[in-house]
């Protein structure tokens, strides 16, 4: 009788292996992301919801300002919704150690259990099988072991922990559940914001006052450019004495969006952004403490910190969650987008008086050579998982990594000063 319950509990507690104990978080943080890419792959936006996203967009006003501020908004959307992802995924992370925790506690009771299950064979009470899998089971049958005087005195106290083991069990058996399904709830948002983000950059795309012969021409002027340079100071300066008439022309067009813009604000009210910002960008300098991050996750590396060759880092590294939508940190114009080198999808942003900023590890860049965009304008996404070029330093779980620059007069200086948020655990970037 004592063998036979012994067996019903032998599964109680088998996840957790002897010598795994130090793993035991980062294990669970693989089980997370293994469940986010399952869960992505099973989503997608339904035909009703696309529908009505097209429908909004197309009754959007055509002209830049509305789109891009509208841009601007799914960008911001998108990223709170990253956000709550992650913290999702961190949260469904711990339930799951702490679920292995309990179930080692109850491995060392497997015996306590045993005798109560024992107890009750004893009294004519079957145990349902369900018992092996199934903690609230297991709690009932202790409960009732107590109940009807089936545990001696002397176990007493041993049951009584055991049913407090099984009743945590519960508890985070049950969370689990409940945050499995929040992420999916996140997930389904984010797939319906993605998609309004991919109609409205269609829809800005087609608003370029550049012709595709003339946007052609810039790329593969840009890649000869690419192909010479030694070095990205080599490369910003060689755009730097190239793009005088880009800049030219970029003047031209910001005084025609800010023209637009003023329109717009009377039309609709202040929905669209500041038509200030467009006329004359802010000295970047007196951005510091201001700018949002291009993308919500974790800070992987900061500047200064070793690169894992001997060196030192000359910019910030960020862990994002796949496909995380990666916006402009500040106004600018776009001096470089393509691949170089090692850097894979690189995009340098001229932010003025001497300031750039660089980009690198997106799998996607939606923006053009010589094209103005705002502070939280979406400029790219990352792709689904590390690009081993982008950082030879060994971060993370092979989760996608952005690399942020910046510098002045062709020199690296410090990100952080800039940041709106200050960089540790998992970024904001919601503001």
């Amino acid at each position: 009788m004592l063998a036979r319950a012994c067996l019903l509990v032998a599964g109680l507690g088998a996840s957790v292996l002897p010598g795994q104990a130090q793993d035991a978080l980062q294990l669970q943080r693989d089980q997370a992301t293994s469940d986010y890419e399952k869960l992505t792959s099973e989503i997608s936006v339904t035909g009703d919801r696309l529908k009505q996203l097209e429908d909004e967009v197309a009754g959007l006003k055509k002209d830049q300002a509305s789109i891009t501020a509208a841009l601007i908004q799914s960008a911001k959307t998108d990223k709170k919704l990253e956000q709550d992802i992650g913290g999702i995924a961190d949260k469904l992370a711990s339930l799951r150690a702490q679920e292995d925790g309990i179930r080692a506690s109850l491995r060392a009771r497997r015996g306590v259990l045993a005798e109560v299950l024992a107890a009750l064979e004893r009294m004519g009470l079957n145990p349902p099988p369900a018992i092996l899998v199934r903690p609230d089971d297991a709690l009932a049958s202790v409960r009732s072991a107590v109940l009807l005087g089936a545990v001696v005195p002397e176990m007493r106290g041993q049951v009584e922990e055991l049913a407090g083991d099984l009743k945590q069990m519960q508890t985070v058996t049950a969370s689990i559940t409940q945050e499995q399904e929040r992420l999916k709830t996140a997930r389904i948002a984010q797939a319906g914001e993605r998609e309004r983000q991919s109609l409205l950059l269609d829809e800005k795309k087609k608003l370029q006052a550049q012709s595709e012969t003339e946007i052609e021409a810039q790329r593969k002027h840009s890649e000869e450019l690419a192909a010479k340079a030694g070095s990205l100071k080599d490369l910003i300066g060689s755009l730097d004495q190239q793009m005088a008439g880009v800049r030219a022309a970029a003047d031209a067009a910001r005084k025609a969006e800010a023209d637009r813009l003023a329109a717009a604000k009377e039309r609709a009210g202040e929905t669209a952004p500041d038509a200030n910002r467009l006329r004359a960008p802010a000295d970047f300098v007196s951005l510091q403490g201001k700018l949002a991050l291009p993308a919500a996750g974790k800070m992987a590396r900061r500047f200064g910190d070793p690169d894992g060759l001997g060196g030192t880092m000359m910019g910030q590294v960020i862990e994002t969650l796949p496909s995380a939508t990666i916006t402009s940190p500040s106004d600018g114009v776009v001096l470089y987008a393509g691949k170089f080198r090692s850097y894979g999808q690189l995009l340098i942003l001229d932010a003025g008086g001497g300031y750039h900023v660089v980009m690198a590890g997106m799998g996607r860049i939606d923006v053009v050579q010589g094209q103005f965009v705002l502070a939280g304008e979406p400029v790219g996404a990352m792709g689904e998982k590390l690009l081993a070029s982008v950082a030879p330093i060994e971060v993370g779980n092979g989760a996608p990594l952005l690399y942020i620059e910046f510098r002045k007069d062709g020199k690296p200086v410090d990100p952080a000063p800039w940041w709106s948020e200050r960089l540790s655990g998992r970024t904001q970037n919601d503001t």
